[in-house]
């Protein structure tokens, strides 16, 4: 070493040995320190064994720095690093405990392969934590942009989705090929060292990184995950610091947003108890910490959220209602159907939604959507039992919002075209109950019925007859003009009699669409994105089995001929044809022989620099 790299080397280890553009001999200098000590010294020095806490802190912090700069240092620190993990390992229950932080590298921590396979050998389920440890770092695993992008709302989701279709875990039948690891010094220095030292075997428990069973199942979990974190990843994509929004939480399920923006949700469930409240829609954003513009989209996925947490909301926007904008009111209610989605496109629901537009607009004629009108338009949804009980509570919330803000007749009339006269008749009288609720009729209330009647088609003069009907013995309205009406009074005890003609009129409109009854979807299929696969190709660029015997291959320098009989056996592999054409791409690939000799079977140490590089 000449004495200006010995300069280079003492100012980098002065300056905390941290600088990211040192020269990477100098950190393997460093490391081999780090190595021997590990490796020789405590073989036989305690105080080198109690150092394997502060040295794996040492090594996580190098890698850090250096891991991403050089492919053949990211191999031997992170081997290293999983060597001090399961040194002097003593418990047999690995898998319940935390798992290290590792780097991903060519091939499974031997830390994660012990506590799966001593799973295995139990008969137990893989706990979740070691599930998403496994994909984490298993090299078969592809990882996509948004998980890499978002890795702890990526785990989160993971292990809820494990959760449930796994329940307690996946159980994984142990195979043949057992556990062993023989170590790969960097450093020339130990690589003449008793082999004994260099090599760890764990009795019967398996090598599961073979298998491809397991990886397959988790891999759906891992793409599901990934598709349902996507929309998330890509607003905070276009704005890095609306990470913890609402315009960007809402993309996510609520069981995985920050605790403070759950306890937003929570406090509105507490404010609603089993009922319903309005609100305008920007005081709505404001509790919940929302900022600026939301577009259509964003009030849709708000209202999934809202949904998932028991909050229904009206406007139904998830049914494609207009959305409310940030002035306009909307109402929010407990919804008890968690869990189970009640279409809002049945005859019987659109049937009676109508009926209550078309008696606000009766009620709401006089200026005035009087507290007996909405009472008795609350009883009536009661009445309707041939609703279910989530029906009746949207219902209910649709009829505050009518209170505040009518619809206009225009938008519905289209509805009415294929009932028969008789039956829009039916529905004409019955409004005229509903105008009669609060014991008055006044004259504006009138003249709103007899726009009502024309639109659907009836002889406005028809109101007179039919109120006077509803009133049961009232005195008749006379046929003046609706400006001129004085009004009447109404006999309360006959009411009951009319409210069986609420549910009848109901069931009556529920015939319009009983030709469009379809399920509305929980959650529309968001379009995704088209991202990049995980930027860890298989080895060697061969199919999967081929590049998971490429990866066994690469964890020893020497293998026993019987001992890979079980890893093809494993890996439904003939071991000759499969070393055969592993051989083959190598040779194409870098000019050199994978393996060398056919008992004990020789790793071409070039091999390893090729692909670490």
């Amino acid at each position: 070493m000449s004495p200006t790299a010995r300069h280079a080397y003492l100012e980098w280890l002065a300056g905390g040995s941290c600088h990211p553009e040192a020269e990477i001999g100098y950190i393997f200098l460093f490391f081999y320190g780090l190595e021997r000590r590990v490796i020789i010294d405590a073989s036989s020095d305690a105080s080198a064994l109690a150092e394997y806490p502060a040295i794996a802190q040492e090594l996580r912090r190098l890698l850090s720095i250096y891991g991403d700069k050089s492919g053949s240092f990211n191999g031997y620190a992170t081997r290293l690093l999983d060597w001090i993990s399961i040194s002097n390992q003593q418990k047999n229950k690995l898998y319940l405990d935390p798992v290290p932080e590792f780097s991903k590298s060519f091939e499974l921590p031997l830390y994660i392969r012990l506590a799966v396979g001593m799973a295995a050998v139990d008969g137990a389920p893989i706990p979740k934590h070691l599930a998403c440890a496994w994909v984490k770092f298993d090299p078969n695993i592809s990882i996509r942009t948004a998980a890499r992008r978002c890795p702890e709302y990526f785990e989160k989701l993971f292990e809820i989705k494990y959760a449930e279709k796994f329940g307690a875990g996946l159980i994984v039948r142990p195979n043949k090929t057992k556990l062993k690891v023989i170590y790969r010094p960097a450093s020339t220095g130990c690589r003449g060292i008793n082999s004994s030292l260099l090599t760890k075997t764990f009795g019967e428990i398996p090598d599961v990184s073979i298998l491809t069973g397991p990886l397959s199942k988790l891999q759906e979990i891992v793409l599901a995950a990934n598709n349902e974190l996507a929309p998330y990843s890509r607003a905070i994509a276009k704005n890095t610091e609306a990470k913890n929004t609402l315009e960007s939480l809402i993309y996510l399920p609520l069981a995985i947003w920050p605790d403070d923006a759950q306890k937003a949700i929570g406090d509105i469930k507490v404010l609603l108890g089993q009922g319903a409240t309005t609100f305008k829609f920007s005081e709505l954003l404001s509790r919940l910490n929302g900022q600026g513009a939301f577009t259509k989209e964003k009030i849709t996925a708000l209202a999934r959220v809202l949904k998932s947490a028991g909050i229904g909301m009206e406007p139904d926007v998830l049914v494609g209602v207009k959305p409310p904008k940030a002035d306009e009111t909307v109402a929010l209610f407990t919804e008890h159907n968690l869990g189970k989605e009640l279409s809002r496109a049945t005859g019987a629901y659109q049937a009676a939604l109508l009926t209550l537009q078309l008696s606000s607009a009766v009620a709401f004629a006089d200026g005035d959507f009087s507290a007996a009108e909405l009472s008795y338009l609350q009883k009536q949804i009661h009445l309707w039992t041939h609703l279910s009980a989530g029906h009746q509570r949207r219902l209910q919330a649709h009829l505050i919002l009518l209170k505040s803000a009518p619809v206009s007749l225009t938008g519905i009339k289209k509805n009415f075209e294929h009932l028969s006269p008789p039956e829009i008749e039916s529905i004409a009288a019955f409004l005229a109950t509903v105008a009669q609720a609060d014991g008055k009729v006044l004259a504006s209330e009138v003249d709103a019925l007899m726009k009502i009647y024309k639109t659907l088609g009836v002889d406005p003069q028809k109101v007179f007859s039919d109120l006077h009907v509803a009133a049961s013995g009232a005195e008749p309205v006379s046929k003046t003009k609706p400006n001129e009406a004085a009004g009447f009074a109404l006999d309360a005890d006959r009411i009951a009699k009319l409210q069986r003609e609420s549910e009848r009129v109901s069931i009556l409109l529920a015939g319009i669409f009983k030709e469009e009854d379809v399920e509305v979807p929980d959650n529309p299929p968001e379009e995704l994105a088209v991202e990049e696969a995980d930027n860890t190709p298989r080895l060697l660029g061969l199919d999967e089995p081929h590049a998971t015997l490429a990866r066994m291959l690469l964890s020893r320098p020497q293998w026993e001929r019987e001992d890979l009989l079980d890893v093809a056996s494993d890996l439904d592999l003939m071991l000759d044809g499969a070393l055969e054409r592993i051989n083959e791409v190598s040779f194409d690939l870098y000019d050199i022989a994978f393996t060398e000799g056919e008992s004990p079977i020789t790793i071409n140490q070039e091999i390893f620099e090729k692909i670490e590089q």
